[in-house]
Order: structure tokens, then C-alpha cells, then sequence
């Protein structure tokens, strides 16, 4: 962390990695051929063990004790509120609104960073930084429903899942600016181990109650080969890895709200994935929406920081 933040660009190159990480996930969930809550608790149960076994290992992380004593009630409520609160609504969305209209709301996790910095650390949300954003999420809009808008249009029922995608959204985001100050503290990597192990647990027990799905990680070489290699596969390196990368990345960038930008490249990265993967051709509605989008983060990487930062 030290480095991190002697060196922002570091910090700002390990959200990019971690947003990399984010971006691959759904190609790892797709192929796993498990969907819906039972996949977030496989993520998060083995992702956050993952982390707090790299944390074991390295001497610096090792104590993960001292949090939990000193930060242990803020640790619980954020890891409930950032990974369990949070990723249950995502889930649970996709059971009334299109993939579309869910993703296009996480995706404004950016928006949702500057609000949160705004009301809790009174950082200003600029007005340079209000219409990059905007260009941004048209960008994703764009992308996303390959130019056709009225994808987005849909019944009451489709609401409530906008509105829970919505809620997401401005969790995760208000999680990553209220944990920054235990993540400096502390360390990105005992921290983000510790809320992410806790998070997955609470997630074991909500869709545990609530779907009747009680998952046994256990189990996990149990199933075909080529699922068990996918679930390992987001849960350690989609979760362990992102998860650290993301979170501690966050943590150490000079400016939160600049470094939360990069987020908006998750539909970016997915459809070059896509296109370099699968065999898919890019259409001109879709290059659009990348030099829409590409040209916003460039111009919020530019811009000049606000006064007093």
C-alpha cells in the first residue's frame, strides 16, 4: 500500500487491472453454467477464503486480528452493506429487469463514487466531472443495447429490478468510499480479505434462507471438470485477485472519484474480449459507444483536479 501510494499511478493501474478482472466475469459465469444468487455465494465464500489465505501467507497481511479488534463493528457493516446487501440486489435484479437495463445501472458505480465523496468527504463533484460521466453512461447505454434505446423500456415489473440495480450501484460505491480510511489504515489486502470473506458469508446465509440454496464449497471438485475449473477460475481470480486490485487500488489513488472512472472501460474491455474470444464483430453503433466512452475517461484523466486536492 505504501507504494501505492507514493506512486498514483500505480494505484490508478491496479483499478484498471481490477476492472479488467470484472469485465472477464461474465464469460466465466457463462461458461460455469451456474446462475443467479448460488453463483454470487460460490464467488464470495471462495474468493474471500482465497484472500484470506494470500493474506496468511504474506507476513506484512498477516495480522488479521488487529482490524477486527480495532475496525471489527465498521468491517462487518461495510462487508455486509458492500458484498452482501449489494450483490444480493444485483442478482435478484436480473429477475425482473433485461441483463441491459441491470448492467447499464452498475455500471454508473462511477456516479454513485462522486455523489458518496461529495456528501462524505466533501470533495466537490465538478461540473467537468458531471458531463464526463453523463457521456460516459450514454456510452454504456449505447454499447450495451447496440444503439436501440428502447431496449430500455419496459413494464412496472422491469422498475423494480432498475431500481434494485440502482441500489447496487450506489452500494458498492458507498462501501468504497467508507471503508478507503480502514483500508489505509490497515492495508488493502487485510481489509479487503476480511470484508470479503465476511460479505461471502452473509451472502451463504441470505441465499441460503431465502432460496433454500445452501452451497458446500466443499463440493466444488465434485461437479463436472470443466464447471469446477470455471468457479475456481471467478472465484480466485475474478474475486481474490479483482477484489484486491480493485479495493486497494481505490483506496491508494489520489483521487477517488478520477480512479473510479475506469469503471466505465468494463464494457469496453468485455466487447474487445468478445471480439477477440468469441469471433464477434463489432458493430458501428458499438464503435461509437467505445470512442464515447474511451474519450470521457480520457478527458476526466486530463482534466485538471479539483481545487485543494
Amino acid at each position: 500500500m505504501g507504494l501505492w501510494h507514493k506512486y498514483g499511478w500505480i494505484a490508478y493501474g491496479a483499478v484498471f487491472l481490477g476492472v479488467c478482472g470484472h469485465a472477464s466475469s461474465e464469460f466465466v459465469a457463462v461458461a460455469s453454467g451456474v446462475k443467479g444468487p448460488e453463483l454470487s455465494v460460490w464467488r464470495f465464500v471462495l474468493g474471500g477464503s482465497g484472500l484470506v489465505a494470500l493474506a496468511l501467507v504474506l507476513p506484512a497481511s498477516r495480522d488479521l486480528i488487529t482490524p477486527l479488534r480495532t475496525d471489527g463493528l465498521s468491517l462487518v457493516w461495510l462487508s455486509v452493506l458492500g458484498v452482501t446487501l449489494a450483490y444480493l440486489l444485483f442478482h435478484w435484479s436480473l429477475d425482473f429487469a433485461t441483463v441491459p437495463q441491470v448492467a447499464i445501472m452498475v455500471t454508473t458505480i462511477p456516479i454513485f463514487v462522486g455523489l458518496a465523496n461529495l456528501w462524505i468527504n466533501k470533495q466537490p463533484f465538478t461540473a467537468p466531472r458531471i458531463i464526463t460521466g453523463t457521456a460516459a453512461v450514454t456510452g454504456v447505454a449505447l454499447l450495451i443495447t447496440d444503439g436501440y434505446l428502447a431496449e430500455l423500456a419496459g413494464s412496472g415489473r422491469s422498475l423494480v429490478g432498475v431500481f434494485m440495480a440502482m441500489g447496487c450501484a450506489a452500494l458498492v460505491a458507498s462501501y468504497a468510499v467508507l471503508v478507503r480510511p480502514i483500508v489505509v489504515k490497515h492495508g488493502a489486502l487485510r481489509v479487503t480479505a476480511l470484508s470479503t470473506f465476511i460479505g461471502g458469508i452473509g451472502l451463504w446465509i441470505l441465499v441460503g434462507l431465502t432460496w433454500g440454496v445452501w452451497v458446500n464449497p466443499a463440493t466444488v471438485f465434485q461437479r463436472p471438470w470443466n464447471q469446477s475449473v470455471c468457479l475456481l477460475t471467478i472465484a480466485f481470480f475474478n474475486t481474490t485477485l479483482t477484489q484486491f486490485l480493485w479495493i486497494g487500488g481505490l483506496a491508494a489513488a489520489p483521487d477517488i472519484t478520477r480512479a473510479s472512472y475506469l469503471f466505465f472501460l468494463k464494457p469496453v474491455i468485455a466487447s474487445f474480449l468478445a471480439v477477440a474470444f468469441l469471433g464477434q464483430m463489432l458493430t458501428y453503433w458499438q464503435i461509437l459507444a467505445i470512442i464515447v466512452i474511451c474519450s470521457s475517461v480520457l478527458l476526466e484523466a486530463v482534466l485538471p483536479k479539483p481545487a485543494g486536492k
